[in-house]
C-alpha cells in the first residue's frame, strides 16, 4: 500500500509539474526592446558585404554592391555605420555614414564622388529610398523605438505581434505599421506599413536566417512595394562581429577616404 501511495504521488508530482502555468508574456516595452538589440546590436560591432537586388514591376533588374561597418557606443543606445559602395560604377566609392542617436535626430551624410560632395541627408529624407532600391534610409540604421508607440495584438505560438504608431504622424509617410517577433530568437522577421488611408502598400520580411558566432543573423531580406509592384532582396556576406573597429572611422575625414577595412 506505501509503495501504490508513493507512486500515486509520483504521477501527481509530475501531472502538477506538466499542466503548470507557462511562463508569462514579457511587456510590450520588454519584446520592442529586445528585437531591437537583436536585430540591430549583435556583438559590440560588425561588417558585412551586401548585394541589393532591385526589381521593379516589369521584373527588369539593377545591382548594389557594399560593404556596411557598424560600431556600437552602447547597447540599445548611439551607433555608427559606414556604408561603402563598390558596384555599379555609377554608385563606386560612394559613402553613406550615420551617427545614430536616442533623444534627438540622427546625424547623417551622403558623399558623392562624382561631385567630389558631401551632402548631409535631413531628417526629413530618412524615409525616402536607398540608392534607388526600395529600402529606405531609415532601414539602414533602424527606426529609432522611442518614435513610436507599441501594442502586443496578438501572440502565437511561434510570434509576438506588435502594432506601432508613430507618435508625430506628420513625420512619416506610414499610418502605423505592425511587427512580428520571433518568440526563440527575438528577430523582427516580417514588417507590414499601412498608408494614411489605413491600407497595406509595403512590407519587409527575413527571408533566412542564420547563427553567426553565436547571434542569430538575418542574411536574407526583402523589401516589397506593393503599389509600384516593385521588390528589393538584400544578402549579406562574409559576417563578422567583434572586430574592434576605431571611432575615427566614422568621421567626415574617411567620407573622402575610405578605411581599409571597406576595401579588404
Amino acid at each position: 500500500m506505501k509503495t501504490a501511495m508513493m507512486i500515486i504521488l509520483g504521477i501527481l508530482g509530475i501531472l502538477v509539474t506538466v499542466s503548470a502555468p507557462a511562463a508569462e508574456t514579457p511587456s510590450v516595452d520588454e519584446i520592442v526592446n529586445r528585437a531591437n538589440l537583436a536585430a540591430y546590436y549583435a556583438g559590440n560591432d560588425g561588417r558585412a558585404e551586401v548585394t541589393m537586388t532591385i526589381i521593379d514591376a516589369q521584373g527588369r533588374t539593377r545591382k548594389r554592391e557594399f560593404v556596411i561597418l557598424r560600431r556600437d557606443l552602447a547597447d540599445g543606445g548611439r551607433q555608427q555605420f559606414y556604408v561603402y559602395f563598390k558596384k555599379p560604377s555609377d554608385v563606386r566609392k560612394m559613402v553613406f555614414m550615420v551617427h545614430k542617436h536616442i533623444d534627438k535626430d540622427d546625424d547623417r551624410w551622403l558623399y558623392l564622388p562624382a561631385l567630389d560632395l558631401v551632402k548631409r541627408i535631413a531628417s526629413s529624407d530618412k524615409r525616402t529610398s536607398f540608392v534607388g532600391s526600395h529600402f529606405l534610409y531609415e532601414d539602414v540604421s533602424g527606426r529609432s523605438i522611442n518614435e513610436d508607440t507599441h501594442e502586443l495584438i496578438e501572440t502565437t505560438d511561434d510570434h509576438y505581434i506588435i502594432k506601432n504608431i508613430p507618435k508625430d504622424p506628420t513625420s512619416v509617410e506610414f499610418s502605423a505599421y505592425t511587427v512580428w517577433v520571433d518568440k526563440k530568437n527575438h528577430l523582427p522577421v516580417k514588417a507590414e506599413y499601412m498608408d494614411k488611408n489605413g491600407r497595406k502598400y509595403r512590407t519587409v520580411e527575413a527571408l533566412e536566417i542564420k547563427n553567426i558566432q553565436g547571434f542569430p543573423t538575418v542574411v536574407k531580406s526583402r523589401v516589397k512595394d506593393l503599389n509600384s509592384g516593385g521588390e528589393t532582396i538584400a544578402v549579406f556576406k562574409k559576417i563578422k562581429y567583434n572586430i574592434d573597429l576605431k571611432d575615427r572611422i566614422f568621421t567626415e575625414r574617411y567620407l573622402r577616404r575610405p578605411p581599409r577595412e571597406v576595401r579588404k
